[in-house]
């Protein structure tokens, strides 16, 4: 066979067929456009494969020899540029087999021995995305550092605390950004959970039913690294699970994102003034030149939906299908590869957007979230954050709780007729609602003494938030 009759795309078949297939069909049915990203995984793949079938006696020590030299030129054409990816050979699989054969003849013919591209791709994209989620892990610790990095600047800064949009309870704004630590953590160990599953070897079960070939196939998986071998052939060439749950798991995160970017969106607007960004993450307006639009975290919660779609086409890519592989599958790498691309991105802007942009001459990161302390407090003036402490303060002096929640309302009522704060009512009207109360409630009715009493794990005392910072200074090295 002749390397121009190796490069049609209908070879691997032809015998059967008496036509060629149609520019229109090659067009909509060739993926080397998209999946020529899975190339190094191909490759990687690949000589774990030869080298299993050399060990294992089924093709000579020559012909590994020869794929060994021959997939080496093919990495350095690819990275070079100099490789020609060919629309005929339909995807980056027969591309590279292709260029393999014209380098070392038969011996790239006989690499194929003992599998099927239904095996091989599932192989491919399930390396591939290991390294994905390995990527991933690094940027969502970047992220977590640089909201732990604010987090500890901002500890006696006092946020008010939000249900419903309305002033519920004063928070250090530090806390605040700690829960957001807490869903990124969340997003890596769930991403450590997709990878253990990826991370197991569907080579070996060829088209769909295995091998007559006496492959050894937890050789494979040693020789690249992964935890196991698929157990059925049929689920191994047609299961996507790996596919969906990372992008389950990458849909969560991007919420996690996309709720983060909301209270940026909001802080920046000058009704709240509570933070800054800068301003290489902002925009200006065609027409209104006072604007700078907080563009970074609008996208980023539009990308949310984005990536969102993508889990629900793939979820729907595998509901009809039965086993075991179908050209349908082509379809999930679209998705997947966007969403991975679209994840990394928005880590990696946000973490710079956070936690601001390492000054080499310095050595000290600049930009970054400046905080508006004042105008924080000040807010959390507003709305009588304090009124819960007052009505746990008349519990302490013996009411039940559901009596002074009762009381407390009583004096909130007060307060908003004097257009005053709580903390601001005389201590003879206050007792007017109680005659328990004290001049020691004004402790109480302060914003600061509202966060120091919330001193039991997981609170927003100042004291439990620094335990916290050092907790995950710790977790995250």
């Amino acid at each position: 066979m002749s390397s121009n009759q190796l490069d049609k795309k209908t070879e691997a078949w032809s015998a059967l067929f008496s036509e060629p297939m149609s520019e229109l069909v090659k067009r909509y049915t060739a993926s080397v456009f998209f999946d020529k990203r899975l190339w190094q995984a191909d490759i990687q793949g690949s000589l774990a494969h030869a080298e299993m079938l050399a060990a294992q006696g089924i093709i000579g020590q020559s012909d590994h020899a020869d794929i060994q030299r021959g997939m080496a030129q093919i990495a350095r054409e690819i990275e070079s540029g100099a490789f020609e990816w060919k629309l005929d050979l339909e995807d980056v699989h027969l591309n590279i087999e292709a260029r393999l054969t014209q380098l070392v003849g038969d011996a790239g013919k006989r690499l194929h021995t003992g599998r099927s591209r239904n095996d091989q791709v599932a192989t491919d994209v399930r390396l591939w995305l290991r390294g994905e989620i390995d990527l991933i892990d690094g940027l969502l610790t970047d992220l977590q550092r640089a909201l732990v990095d604010v987090a500890e600047k901002n500890v006696d800064v006092i946020l008010p605390g939000f249900t419903h949009l309305q002033v519920a309870q004063p928070v250090s704004f530090a806390h605040h950004l700690l829960a957001y630590v807490e869903m990124f953590a969340r997003d890596a160990e769930r991403l450590a959970d997709v990878r253990r599953r990826t991370n197991r070897l569907p080579l070996g079960s060829a088209a769909l039913a295995g091998t007559t070939y006496p492959l050894d196939r937890e050789r494979v998986a040693k020789t690249l690294g992964m935890e196991g071998v698929c157990q059925n052939s049929l689920d191994g060439v047609s299961d996507r699970d790996f596919a969906i749950e990372f992008t389950a798991a990458a849909s969560l995160c991007m919420v996690h994102i996309s709720r983060l970017s909301e209270e940026l969106i909001l802080w920046m607007s000058q009704n709240f003034g509570f933070v800054k960004i800068a301003d290489r993450f902002t925009t200006g307006s065609s027409i209104m030149p006072q604007k700078k639009n907080p563009d970074v975290p609008e996208l980023a919660r539009g990308k949310t939906g984005r990536v969102v779609g993508h889990l629900m086409a793939l979820i729907t890519l595998m509901k009809g299908q039965p086993l075991a592989y179908n050209k349908d599958n082509q379809e999930d790498k679209e998705p997947l590869f966007d969403t991975v691309d679209t994840l990394k991105d928005t880590l990696r802007i946000f973490a710079e957007m956070v936690g601001g942009q390492l000054n080499p001459a310095t050595g000290q990161k600049e930009g970054g979230i400046a905080v508006n302390a004042a105008a924080m407090e000040a807010a959390a003036n507003k709305g009588y954050a304090t009124a819960t402490d007052l009505a746990d303060y008349l519990v302490k002096k013996g009411l039940p709780f559901r009596d002074a929640h009762e009381t407390v309302a009583h004096a909130v009522k007060a307060a908003t007729s004097h257009n005053c704060d709580l903390s601001e009512l005389p201590l003879a009207v206050l007792q007017g609602f109680h005659p328990s109360i004290d001049k020691d409630v004004y402790d109480v009715l302060s914003l600061r003494g509202s966060l120091s009493a919330r001193n039991t794990l997981g609170g927003t005392a100042p004291a439990q938030v620094r335990a916290q910072i050092a907790r995950h200074r710790n977790r995250l090295g």
